[in-house]
């Protein structure tokens, strides 16, 4: 069974004192680039919180601006573990890796009992 979003907000603010209670719409005006976990965290996590499913994660993400491909990442990271990543998308991320990296990504489903294309 997955996590209420409201409690895994509350334990990422009350554990590592970030404040998550802004959504993407509030941080895009004034999000800037910052390569700190501290600047980059709260607001991939807000992305993820904030949104109703994996690409929808990654578009907040994205749209901030700033650092935007390393808050895709880790929304996107968090996103595919509370929701799942979409099979179309899984099977393109697959098509596009060599035989070795490729290898890795189905040891890793088998290993943690995750659906691989």
């Amino acid at each position: 069974m997955r996590e209420d979003k409201s409690r895994i907000r509350d334990y990422v603010e009350s554990e590592f004192g970030y404040d998550l209670s802004a959504t993407p719409d509030m941080l895009r005006p004034t999000y800037v680039f910052d390569v700190t976990c501290q600047g980059t965290v709260p607001a991939a996590l807000s992305s993820f919180l904030y949104a109703d499913g994996f690409e929808d994660a990654v578009r907040n993400a994205v749209s901030l601006g700033g650092d935007s491909d390393t808050l895709a990442c880790i929304a996107g990271g968090v996103a595919g573990a509370y929701y799942g990543v979409p099979a179309g998308i899984e099977k393109e991320v697959k098509a596009r890796l060599d035989e070795l990296l490729g290898s890795v990504m189905v040891e890793f489903a088998k290993r943690f009992g995750i659906s691989s294309v």
